[in-house]
């Protein structure tokens, strides 16, 4: 499955490449490139970074560039390789400093003025999870 995923997305599917798209799926959440070091101990860091930026380019990953420590990376579900069309909002733990894929809510829609052009969008709601207000 991993391998069609790649293939969709035009990227060809090195072990590393298959390794860090896995991570990304069992974990159902946007990891920081620290986290994907710690979970795939054998591959190198450049190594993953290189992928992350190959996945980015092929627009197979989500990068969210402010969920509160760094840019953290999820996996792409669009059905089109040159575009994303399952943009969510996110949300940010301040206590347990996680960001959770709210994927049932899409970002909103937002108007720019005349003279702009949108390239991408992303939402991230800062507050406390489910699990930490227990």
């Amino acid at each position: 499955m991993m391998e069609e995923l790649l293939e969709h997305h035009g990227i060809k599917p090195t072990p590393n490449r298959l390794m860090v798209a896995r991570a990304l799926a069992r974990a159902g959440r946007p990891l920081s490139l620290m986290e994907l070091e710690e979970m795939l101990e054998t591959v190198d860091k450049s190594a993953i970074f290189r992928t992350l930026a190959t996945f980015r380019d092929a627009h197979m990953v989500h990068a969210l560039e402010n969920s509160g420590e760094g840019v953290r990376y999820e996996l792409c579900h669009s059905s089109h390789s040159g575009s994303d069309d399952d943009l969510h909002v996110h949300f940010y733990c301040e206590n347990c400093r996680r960001t959770f894929c709210l994927e049932n809510l899409p970002v909103p829609r937002v108007q720019i003025p005349k003279g702009y052009k949108a390239v991408s969008a992303s939402f991230i709601v800062k507050g406390i999870c489910p699990q930490c207000a227990g």
